[in-house]
């Protein structure tokens, strides 16, 4: 009795990717501990998603816009006034299980803090969420065929109890097999009481790890001697810089920078508003027991708490700075393995009906990192002469990408916030936003409109300095992590049914056929097609390998031996 030995292999499949947009709006009131407002410089905004809940075919969201609003007030000088917008907002997601994994990502797409008057302010946002759907399905393929009762030897092959050394049932010497089969780069095959068995390597990307974990950072930043001590903080902006991530064994390596930009008033009377720009490098390891280094990572890093807080020092003065931020790691890890599946098989003392099938593996078809340069100039619209630059900032945002001919093609923009002081003494300083659009080229051979790509993008340089008049030069990198995975289908063996070997068909067969060798024909169908073995084929012929060509003629002599 012949059973099929199947292996399970952990896969993750793309199920789907839907996106959807909410918009924002709300009035506040400025509260009555506040001043006046005059005119707002400056408004920022970040997304936290509360829950993500799967309810059937769709998923509700959960979540808050946190702004800061940064004014002049009537009277001069400036405030900071902060608030949230919650949200709940259902995505309809077809074909959505119970079983799948979530993982969201968002943008904040656009934000206006625009004053009604003195004590009220309009906010409103529009806020892109991306939920992208995956499920974990174990793919099984017959990789081995025995007879019941045979056992597994510690080599991973199979053998009988009586067998005391080699691989079971061989039946032609491992030197033919080891040596002709690999100098052709051919699959293993083995024989044994009249069975043939062919085999065939499959490339797979498997998924090893899929996690979530955090990585905190807190540092103590001090402020120069030239600056002075801090009254109270007006503004706060927490980014990452050129973060990279490593899989190493048991653990994945974490790097780049935190950069921080801080607007404070200082102590004493008659103190200009100060600002503050520092750069955290950070490095560190994030524990992961399955990982390995080689693995093929595909992680993404978002700051999900960021916190800036004044401390006194040594000598009790606001001179110190307390960073506290967390940053949420979204973690895929795949190893590379090349799997033996059973191809085919037939016996010459028995007949065998094969129940074949498909099953999809996926296959990596390309893993880099690009680099993307940009150079822009911008003129602002102040109207008054540009004195200085305070701070730069920008934000990576993909409008398209779009899979062509052996390459990925990907479309964005950097979206460039600047602050800057003006030679108008009533309105010294100001902020404006600038689009500069980037097209990045991925050379991906082999890529087609079924594969399946994971893109993370980060700001590793941006730097905006004047060049004359009221012209900004605005550089840049900007990295693209890119994963993309090729579903393959493979055909592969179900299931086998045996019975007596027909002796009336075997009869009706030649003892002995001469064959003349027919384009697209291979030795393993010849032999199978007239009840003989590879290698007496070989043998009769005085081949000294398995490859055949169209218009060869071959000596075929059926096997009956086995029957």
């Amino acid at each position: 009795m012949l059973e099929l030995v199947k292996k399970n292999i952990h896969m993750n499949r793309f199920k789907n990717n839907v996106a959807t947009q909410v918009t924002l709006d709300d009035d506040f009131i400025v509260p009555d501990t506040m001043d006046d407002m005059a005119r707002v410089i400056l408004s920022s905004g970040d997304i936290q998603i509360e829950s993500v809940k799967n309810q059937g075919e769709r998923v509700l969201v959960k979540g808050k816009l946190n702004f800061q609003i940064l004014y002049r007030k009537a009277e001069g000088g400036f405030q900071t006034m902060a608030g949230h917008i919650s949200f709940e907002e259902p995505v309809n997601i077809p074909g959505l299980e119970e079983k799948d994994y979530l993982g969201i990502s968002w943008d904040l797409e656009d934000l206006t803090a625009s004053m009604i008057n003195s004590r009220k302010v309009s906010v409103k946002a529009i806020v892109t969420l991306v939920i992208r759907v995956e499920t974990l399905y174990d793919a099984e393929a017959a990789v081995d065929v025995i007879e019941g009762g045979g056992s597994r030897r510690e080599d991973n092959s199979w053998g009988t109890g009586d067998m005391d050394s080699g691989s079971w049932g061989m039946g032609y010497d491992s030197e033919i097999r080891n040596g002709e089969k690999e100098a052709l780069g051919l699959p293993a095959d083995e024989a044994s009481g009249g069975m043939e068995i062919l085999r065939r390597q499959a490339d797979v990307a498997v998924i090893a790890v899929r996690r979530k974990d955090t990585y905190r950072i807190k540092e103590d930043i001090s402020l120069s001697g030239s600056k002075p001590s801090i009254e109270q903080i007006l503004w706060s902006e927490i980014r990452l810089r050129g973060t990279t991530t490593k899989p190493l064994d048991g653990r994945i390596h974490i790097e780049g920078e935190v950069m921080i930009f801080a607007i404070y008033t200082g102590e004493g009377e008659n103190t200009p508003v100060q600002w503050l720009e520092e750069s955290i490098p950070f490095t560190g390891d994030v524990e992961l027991p399955e990982s390995v280094e080689g693995m093929v990572p595909s992680i993404s890093v978002r700051l999900v708490h960021r916190e800036l807080e004044a401390k006194p020092d040594y000598d009790g003065e606001m001179r110190d700075l307390e960073l506290d931020a967390v940053l949420e790691l979204d973690m895929k890890l795949y190893e590379e393995q090349q799997i033996e599946l059973l191809g085919d098989f037939y016996s010459n003392s028995r007949e065998l009906e094969l129940e074949s099938g498909e099953v999809c593996f996926d296959r990596l078809l390309s893993k880099n990192t690009g680099k993307c340069r940009i150079a822009e100039k911008v003129d602002l619209k102040s109207g008054d002469r540009v004195l200085q630059i305070c701070h730069n900032d920008g934000t990576v945002k993909i409008d398209d990408v779009e899979i062509k001919e052996d390459s990925l093609e990907i479309d964005g923009v950097l979206e460039v916030s600047l602050l800057y002081l003006t030679s108008d003494d009533s309105e010294p300083v100001r902020a404006e936003t600038e689009m500069v659009p980037f097209h990045y080229e991925a050379e991906t051979p082999g890529i087609t409109p079924d594969s399946v790509y994971q893109l993370n993008t980060g700001l590793e340089q941006m730097t905006a300095v004047m060049a004359g008049g009221d012209t900004v030069e605005i550089k840049g990198v900007i990295s693209l992590d890119i994963l993309v995975l090729q579903p393959v289908k493979e055909p592969v063996i179900l299931g086998v049914k045996e019975s007596e070997l027909d002796l009336e068909r075997l009869q009706e067969l030649p003892g002995i056929t001469g064959y003349i060798v027919q384009p697209g024909d291979c030795l393993w169908d010849i032999a199978k097609r007239f009840h003989t073995t590879r290698k007496q084929v070989m043998d009769a012929n005085g081949l000294s390998g398995e490859q055949v060509r169209p218009g060869e003629r071959l000596i075929l002599v059926k096997d009956v031996a086995g029957a």
